[in-house]
């Protein structure tokens, strides 16, 4: 009985094992796959089996996280690209089968990352380097944003606080419209009294 059911449990743990292997041939089949749509600039076909991939593993192949950040790259994700890219030089470092390659692609996935970086950037500042000008309201001025309207600028430093007259309002608390958007377009200037 002993020997029966001892044979048993290695018939079991050979299924489990051959179940793993055939397993993992099909992920290694689907990973060729991807690296074929990825070579033939197929790259939304290969992201979608790199997505369907994703979801079936428990754990993620090393190998798949290179075509995912390779793919990304081509579809101009390059957050995503360098992101992936970066897991698989943490897992294989330089002596991967994809290390060189990684390293490169992700140099080109961060400069073209900075690009986009800069290029947000100047678009950005273009909106708001305009000369517009504030409507003021009715009474044609506002409280000055300087001195929220107390006249005394406060600053405040390791000795204590110091006060200073705000040299933009005059001693008002309030600004012009005309004063109000030259302050905000950096052109008015304090006054030195």
């Amino acid at each position: 009985m002993a020997f029966s059911q001892s044979n048993e449990q290695e018939k079991i743990r050979q299924l489990e094992i051959q179940r793993q292997a055939d397993k993992q041939r099909e992920i290694d089949k689907q990973m060729d796959s991807v690296a074929q749509l990825i070579d033939t600039e197929q790259y939304e076909a290969a992201e979608a089996k790199i997505i369907y991939l994703l979801k079936s593993v428990r754990s993620v192949p090393s190998d798949l996280t290179f075509y995912l950040g390779k793919n990304s790259y081509h579809l101009a994700k390059y957050k995503q690209s360098t992101d992936w890219l970066n897991k698989y030089i943490q897992l294989k470092g330089t002596s991967g089968q994809f290390s060189e390659e990684a390293i490169a692609i992700k140099a080109k996935a961060e400069a073209e990352l900075l690009k986009q970086k800069q290029m947000e950037s100047q678009q950005a500042s273009q909106v708001f380097s305009k000369d517009f000008n504030m409507d003021c309201g009715p009474t044609g001025k506002v409280v000055c944003p300087v001195c929220n309207g107390s006249t005394v600028i406060i600053k405040k430093n390791y000795l204590g606080d110091t006060y200073k007259t705000c040299g933009y309002c005059n001693l008002k608390g309030t600004l012009s419209c005309e004063d109000y958007n030259k302050l905000l377009r950096g052109e008015l200037q304090p006054s030195t009294k």
